[in-house]
């Protein structure tokens, strides 16, 4: 058989290739004789044109050619035809020479006879001809007997090449229940070989696997569904093996073979249907509302989207809505939820229905009512050993502040909701000592006095314990209310500084005053304000209410002056609208002030502590100014003494320091005695006393203060109390002073402002010294005492 079918197909080749050859000699014939036809017209014409009477005719000559084809990947050299002149009369006098594509390499030529060899094996799907050029040369001459021609060499086709499938892998998806004839999946081969030469490259396709599911057309490759109906719930994937085939699936072809890949998608066509006819379940009695109570599940063979469903319970059965149902998004389950408390003392069983539906239907599969299942529920109440359960959720009372001990507030009850009905002892679950609470009974009773402006509210936590069994508890909030009774009584609001400017007119309003009180009446505070009840009317003040709580204390008279009186005492009675109205008597001290321009007081200055001391603000200056000139002058003495004995000692005052230099007025006074005639000698320097001095460095600072105080204030005159004041105190030192001597000349104190003179300082008005003491003249008997008459450095005038 293999014989015969080789035999049988080396034929069809033969067969072939002799038609090829027989073309190839025709397409290259007219070359060579075309060539020698045109050449010899030519002669022919120019011998014509020459007027020969004489005419030559060439012979033609030309190629002559046996095979011009080779078959592919035959391995044995071997001679695919033979080129030859016909001038080539024998003798091997003709050398014939063979270039172009795969000359020397793939083809060789036998340059006496002209026959053409393979010299390897040869493959059409890599070049499927060769253009050679051969050229016959005159080996005695060396001159071409033929002009050179091209010629191709064929390469035979044979079928060495498989088909083979393009864009895999193949994989598709159709919905499930599609009809017959659906297509599934279109596959594609290619084959290498030559098409235009037999049948090496006719492709036929045909299924080896997934029959009777699916086919598949022979010329197109197009895979279609051949069976109905297919179920995806009973197999949702299919492997389908094709085949394709050349030569047009006879015998001897090349063949390869792919799978394609089909998936039912999901459609549909199942509805969701309960495993059992009824579910039971069991819930504790105290179990808390949003508790699970079971699953429930109803298959659905389909996937996705379309299996999805709702879970319901029906709404006219009893008790449906002490349990709910929700889906689970995740698993499709029904989860049983429990919606309201249960009692197992009042109900211990729950029947229900509940239905599953699917949320998406296709009525081309089933019918309306195939898309929804239903189920039976039953639910049993388990019964647990409960704590006591109070009357009520709280409690709250009230009672008077002034209640007496062991008063009755009120009643807190509870009872055991099992059926045992255990007994119950009550007991205050912390250390509360206003209240008691009787064990037996839950009477709540004052245990000590009680005050509402300490505390309004007290919040009490009671306790309910069983006596048997388990001996469980409960508590329960009370909150008791203390009411207020008229036990404070009122006072002022805040601590009230009033004063009272020296212009104040009489009607003028000095100080507006509030009034508090710890107490809180139902109907809100009403104060009462008035002045203590007396046998005359108060001459210097009055106080009016303004019936809003607040009253204003008025002037009565214009005559305030701080030179009269620095305080005033005001006694306030204040009443509360209470029953019994409460009262109490609060003293105001009003000082008089002297106000600036705006009619602002500094009570909280300088003028407040004078006032309160009985001073005036320019004294406090006064001596506040001395304090400071003597501290100065103290350091002043001390660092020129200092100096002063470093001279002594020979020490160098280093020269980072201040340099002290003393004023002139500092200067030691000297004394010169002389006779009439005679010439002056100095004396020794007469000492000061040292009270004198101590006297002169306090007028100078007392001075200095007067002066500091007319500089801070233009109200400060002669009339002033300061003012008439430091003139009397140096008046009764010179009067009193024995170290003094008489003074013959006057010093006049001088005040710059208001114009009026001062008084005179000097003693000889005010004691009466005996004999006159003699004038200050300068006489040569005498020594002239510069501090005592007087001269420029110490004028006291200012």
């Amino acid at each position: 058989m293999r014989s015969a079918e080789a035999k049988h197909k080396w034929t069809v080749k033969m067969s072939v290739a002799g038609v090829l050859a027989a073309l190839t000699v025709l397409s290259m014939i007219p070359g060579g004789l075309l060539s020698d036809m045109r050449g010899t017209q030519g002669l022919e014409a120019q011998q014509l044109a020459q007027g020969s009477t004489h005419l030559q005719r060439r012979l033609k000559r030309g190629w002559i050619w046996k095979q011009l084809f080779v078959p592919e990947e035959d391995p044995t050299p071997r001679v695919i035809g033979q080129l030859r002149s016909d001038s080539d009369r024998g003798g091997f006098s003709i050398k014939y020479v063979l270039s172009g594509e795969g000359a020397g390499d793939a083809f060789e030529i036998d340059e006496f006879t002209g026959e053409i060899k393979t010299l390897k094996k040869l493959d059409r799907e890599e070049k499927a001809f060769y253009v050679l050029q051969a050229q016959a040369i005159n080996r005695r001459s060396n001159e071409p007997e033929e002009p050179q021609s091209e010629f191709i060499i064929q390469v035979q086709d044979i079928n060495d090449n498989v088909p083979q499938f393009q864009n895999e892998p193949y994989v598709s998806s159709i919905p499930e229940m599609s009809p017959t004839g659906t297509t599934v999946a279109q596959v594609t081969a290619t084959d290498a070989d030559d098409p235009m030469f037999g049948n090496n490259a006719k492709l036929i396709y045909s299924i080896l696997q997934g029959e009777p599911y699916f086919s598949v057309e022979p010329k197109t490759g197009i895979v279609v569904t051949s069976w109905p109906n297919m179920d995806r719930e009973a197999r949702e994937q299919y492997l389908v093996v094709v085949q394709v085939k050349d030569m047009l699936g006879l015998s001897g072809g090349l063949s390869s073979s792919t799978t394609v890949t089909v998936s039912l998608t999901d459609v549909n066509d199942n509805g969701p249907t309960f495993q059992h006819h009824m579910y039971m379940f069991l819930i504790r009695e105290n179990a808390a509302v949003g508790t699970t109570v079971g699953r429930i599940m109803a298959e659905d063979g389909d996937t996705g989207i379309n299996a999805r469903m709702t879970y319901s319970l029906e709404d006219d059965l009893e008790e449906s809505s002490t349990f709910i149902i929700e889906t689970d998004p995740v698993t499709q389950e029904g989860v049983i939820l429990l919606a309201k408390p249960v009692d197992y003392e009042t109900k211990r069983r729950f029947v229900m229905v509940a239905e599953a539906a699917n949320d998406h239907v296709d009525t081309r599969f089933l019918t309306l009512d195939e898309f929804s299942d239903r189920t039976s529920l039953k639910i049993f109440v388990e019964d647990v050993d409960e704590p006591p359960v109070f009357l009520s959720p709280a409690y709250e009372f009230k009672v008077p502040e002034n209640a007496a001990v062991g008063t009755a507030v009120g009643s807190v009850g509870a009872r055991d909701a099992d059926t045992a009905a255990n007994p119950i002892r009550y007991s205050i679950g912390k250390r509360i000592d206003a209240f008691r609470v009787d064990a037996h009974n839950g009477t709540l009773t004052v245990a000590r006095a009680l005050d509402r402006e300490a505390a309004a509210w007290h919040n009490l936590s009671v306790e309910a314990i069983e006596t048997k069994q388990g001996h469980l508890s409960s508590s329960v909030a009370v909150f008791i209310k203390v009411l207020d009774i008229n036990d404070n009584v009122p006072r002022l609001a805040r601590d009230y500084r009033p004063y009272i400017c020296e212009g104040t007119q009489a009607g003028e309003v000095i100080q507006v005053i509030g009034a508090v009180d710890p107490d809180e009446p139902a109907e809100g505070h009403h104060f009462y304000f008035s002045m203590v009840p007396e046998k005359h009317i108060n001459p210097n003040f009055t106080i009016r209410d303004n019936q809003d709580n607040t009253a204003s204390i008025r002037a009565r008279r214009s005559s305030f002056t701080r030179r009269d009186r620095s305080q005033y005492l005001l006694p306030v009675v204040i009443t509360d609208s209470g029953a019994p109205a409460l009262s109490s008597t609060s003293t105001l001290t009003l000082s008089v002030c002297s106000c600036q321009p705006a009619g602002h007081c500094p009570a909280g200055g300088v003028e407040a502590l004078s006032l309160s001391m009985g001073l005036s603000l320019q004294t406090l200056l006064g001596v506040l100014a001395c304090l400071v000139t003597l501290t100065v002058l103290s350091v002043l003495m001390l660092m020129v003494r200092r100096h002063r004995r470093k001279r002594r000692e020979g020490v160098e005052v280093p020269a980072k320091g201040l340099e002290l230099e003393l004023p002139e007025t500092l200067s030691q006074k000297v004394l010169y005695y002389g006779e009439a005639g005679g010439f002056r000698q100095p004396a020794a320097p007469l000492r000061s006393h040292p009270r004198r001095r101590e006297r002169r460095l306090r007028r100078e600072a007392v001075r200095a203060s007067i002066r500091m105080s007319l500089r801070e204030s233009h109200l400060i005159g002669p009339e002033d109390e300061v003012f008439r004041q430091f003139i009397m105190d140096r008046l009764a030192e010179a009067d009193q002073d024995p170290h003094v001597p008489p003074f013959d000349c006057v010093t006049v104190y001088a005040h710059e402002g208001s114009g009026s003179p001062a008084g005179s300082l000097s003693s000889l008005e005010s004691v009466d010294f005996g004999p006159e003491p003699p004038v200050c003249h300068p006489r040569p008997s005498l020594a002239r005492l510069t501090p005592w008459c007087g001269s420029g450095d110490e004028d006291t005038i200012f």
